[in-house]
């Protein structure tokens, strides 16, 4: 009991010595990083996709911002995402961990993208998601584009150019 309870006082030690910006983002992440994971479930990933774009800021067309201080909003805010990953009480999986990061940053008006890609290892098909800012990847591995074929277009678009394919032939 000793030993739970001092090693989180040494977390709310660390946590209270970083700045308050750094702070509010790591609150912001704990609240929506198992909202993601609820919302996932619940709803899917197209319509929980949907969702945080027209809750988030960029859909409201906030004021940009310059390029150098989208890069430092975009660390800090996977920064605090991989710290709620590490010591909070869930063990959320990459589409969780990339969908909250992407809300964080649309909230803060940084233009970031998610990706989603998969790979075929045996007879076994592998998906994974992840973010990236300026052809940046923010919250894996530099190369992770490598090891997955990312799907390019737009879910939205896929749909839509799967219906216009379907009104087309209707029309002949």
């Amino acid at each position: 009991m000793t030993e739970t309870r001092d090693t989180l006082l040494s977390r709310w030690r660390r946590f209270h010595q970083r700045p308050a910006e750094e702070r509010a983002v790591i609150l912001r992440a704990t609240i929506l990083l198992p909202l993601t994971g609820a919302g996932l479930r619940v709803f899917g990933f197209r319509r929980w996709k949907e969702w945080i774009e027209r809750f988030s800021s960029l859909s409201r067309g906030v004021t940009p911002i310059e390029h150098a201080a989208q890069l430092e909003i975009a660390a800090r805010a996977a920064r605090a995402v991989r710290s709620v990953e590490l010591h909070g009480p869930a063990t959320p999986n990459c589409l969780e961990r990339s969908m909250t990061l992407w809300w964080l940053l649309r909230r803060d008006g940084v233009e970031a993208e998610l990706h989603v890609g998969a790979r075929k290892i045996s007879a076994q098909l592998e998906a994974h998601a992840w973010v990236e800012f300026g052809g940046k990847v923010l919250n894996d591995s530099a190369e992770i584009d490598k090891h997955y074929s990312r799907f390019d277009a737009p879910i939205v678009a896929a749909e839509q150019a799967t219906s216009r394919a379907g009104a087309a032939l209707e029309g002949d």
